[in-house]
């Protein structure tokens, strides 16, 4: 971040063709820094990246964090890492154990590593909610007891967490920390308003939804979250500095539905697989406290529902979003098929 005297920085983004990871990229182009994003392009896209690409500041590199040569070699002259790339999809975890661990746990070590072998003591990194696990305090504070933890992705973040701390305390790193609610917003790409818009492009009549629909969750909009991380940035400087980002609403899975299907001017039938959960680690309620946040002056311009809808407006403005989630869509139920052979389990 530019300080009193307009100092530009050399940015590494990890993730930075993703969907929060481009978006990134974007801000801290418009604040005058050369900006590097690092991506293996497995879920980042190009086309995030369209308008950065005309920046002369701004350079893509195609590359993996698992590669710890690859990762040493594009932090020469890096002063400061925005660590977004990871394994963000909570409800495949328990398919693929080992893809968090990795991604998301190991892939930050490499990311610090390659830090503290190139003299960059600068990083922030996005965490997640979901490290509170089934929260006994609702709205949850950053300080609050951690239970058991209830996901691989959620483990695999605290990990990566834990890591961040030591580092900080080991080799004199400082650290931003941001535990995101989920975040919506143009270049959205995954989620529950993702897939239900997905069905209801394909069959508006009708309409499947895991769970019972009455899981509450809280959502933030893209551009808020920006917001909220540079604030941080720039005026919380402790060694390591841990923070809440979500709204001070929530609202039920079957709220957003409403949401959505009032935008659209639609009335599906409502299939529920039933239970109060959708998946494995599907928390029936996540609600962050944020008052250490907006002490720093920060509160979000959107609402939820505004969120929702800037989303949508998006997804209908850019349908080819939908031709990868087709195809892996395919390749996941094909996958599964073949594991079912494989062990016998198909009748």
């Amino acid at each position: 971040m530019p300080d009193e005297s307009g100092y530009a920085m050399v940015i590494l983004v990890t993730g930075g063709a993703g969907f929060i990871g481009s978006h990134i990229v974007d801000r801290m182009l418009s604040l005058g820094h050369h900006v590097i994003a690092y991506d293996n392009l497995s879920t980042g896209r190009e086309e995030f990246l369209i308008e950065a690409r005309r920046n002369p500041l701004f350079k893509l590199v195609k590359g993996d964090i698992l590669d710890a040569v690859a990762l040493q070699q594009v932090m020469s002259g890096v002063e400061f890492v925005f660590h977004l790339a990871a394994n963000a999809d909570v409800r495949f975890g328990t398919q693929n154990p080992k893809r968090d661990l990795e991604q998301n746990t190991l892939g930050t070590f490499n990311v610090l590593e390659a830090m503290r072998i190139s003299g960059v003591k600068k990083i922030a990194f996005s965490s997640t909610g979901s490290i509170y696990g089934e929260a006994a305090v609702i709205p949850t504070p950053e300080n609050a007891p951690f239970p058991v933890q209830t996901s691989l992705y959620g483990a695999s973040k605290l990990g990566g967490e834990g890591l961040i701390a030591a580092f900080c305390e080991g080799f004199e790193f400082r650290s931003w920390i941001f535990r995101f609610v989920s975040i919506l917003g143009e270049r959205y790409t995954h989620g529950h308003v993702f897939d239900f818009y997905h069905q209801l492009r394909d069959h508006p009549e009708h309409l499947k939804v895991l769970g019972n629909g009455r899981q509450k969750k809280s959502y933030l909009y893209v551009q808020d979250c920006v917001d909220a991380i540079c604030i941080a940035i720039q005026k919380a400087q402790e060694k390591v500095n841990i923070f809440n980002l979500g709204t001070n609403e929530f609202i039920e899975v079957n709220d957003s539905i409403g949401s959505m299907t009032e935008y659209l001017k639609l009335s599906p039938v409502m299939e529920y697989s039933g239970g109060d959960r959708g998946w494995i680690g599907d928390n029936p309620f996540i609600f962050l406290e944020t008052s250490k946040i907006r002490a720093l002056g920060w509160s979000p311009q959107k609402t939820i529902r505004q969120g929702i809808e800037k989303t949508i407006q998006y997804l209908e403005s850019n349908p080819f979003l939908f031709e990868r989630a087709d195809r892996d869509s395919f390749l996941q139920v094909n996958s599964s098929h073949q594991k079912r052979q494989c062990t016998g389990e198909v009748r």
